[in-house]
């Protein structure tokens, strides 16, 4: 899909005063500094779209963005940083899962991880978490740009191998890289496809 028109919608703290329940919607979430306002903005063509940092935990609420006046995306703030208080990820924490159980128009979510680094913890109990929440989504493993082709193929085997301890089938798997658009076609498959069912 070729993004036109792509526009910042606003911030909430919690999923029930969110309002534009009337468009597919899809998510993006990920440990924090995994990459997703890059991805979001690579995405969409529209290089400041999503605010970029390089200070972890920057995203603090539950963004949305309008994209072509038919579809939005939105920016969940990023589980597992250590840097702000219990009480804070506390709340995160349950900013996050009300607004998966809840929102009626998600239509897929996507969990982005860090393909340099090896499976974590938390990343594999939020992904088994959706799975039991019922929550559609596809992994995205980004940075690919910074590993050699065999260095992805290596943390693939390892993610596959990870999730297959709690998973019959192993959950769709996209790579990414922001840098060089790898992956970009394969999202915009998913979004197409989950709007078309």
């Amino acid at each position: 899909m070729e993004i036109k028109q792509a526009k910042y919608l606003g911030s909430w703290q919690r999923n029930d005063q969110m309002t534009h329940k009337e468009l597919p919607e899809f998510a993006f979430i990920g440990r924090s500094n995994v990459g997703k306002s890059s991805l979001i903005n690579m995405l969409t063509n529209h290089k400041g779209l999503a605010k970029t940092s390089s200070t972890p935990g920057k995203t603090q609420s539950l963004n949305l963005f309008l994209l072509n006046e038919i579809i939005q995306f939105c920016d969940l703030p990023g589980y597992g940083y250590a840097k702000v208080g219990k009480a804070t990820r506390q709340a995160f924490s349950k900013m996050i899962e009300y607004y998966l159980k809840d929102r009626p128009n998600l239509y897929c979510l996507f969990i982005l991880v860090d393909l340099r680094i090896e499976p974590q913890a938390l990343d594999i109990e939020f992904i088994n978490k959706c799975g039991e929440w019922g929550i559609p989504f596809v992994i995205v493993g980004t940075k690919a740009d910074k590993l050699k082709s065999s260095a992805v193929q290596s943390a693939l085997t390892t993610y596959h191998e990870t999730l297959a301890e709690h998973w019959n089938q192993s959950p769709p798997f996209i790579v990414s890289s922001s840098e060089d658009k790898v992956g970009k076609n394969e999202i915009w498959t998913v979004i197409a496809d989950a709007i078309k069912t």
